[in-house]
């Protein structure tokens, strides 16, 4: 898969997924909230790993410096 996130973009997910599995797992959010943020967490450190996300690819979107050669 080709890059299509900054690091910029990988450290916010990775954050967010952070906060999410605090929330979910000291049982401040709960029920099928919790685990719809948990599984929406677990994506987002997926594709910070690998750094390309599906749905920036559908879109057309990247993040991705653009590297010039010169």
């Amino acid at each position: 898969m080709k890059k299509n996130m900054s690091n910029v973009d990988r450290t916010i997910r990775l954050i967010l997924a952070a906060v999410f599995a605090y929330l979910y797992f000291n049982g401040i959010v709960t029920g099928t909230l919790g685990i719809v943020l948990l599984v929406l967490g677990g994506i987002f450190v997926l594709t910070s790993l690998i750094s390309s996300c599906p749905l920036y690819s559908l879109v057309g979107i990247s993040t991705c410096p653009v590297k010039e050669n010169a």
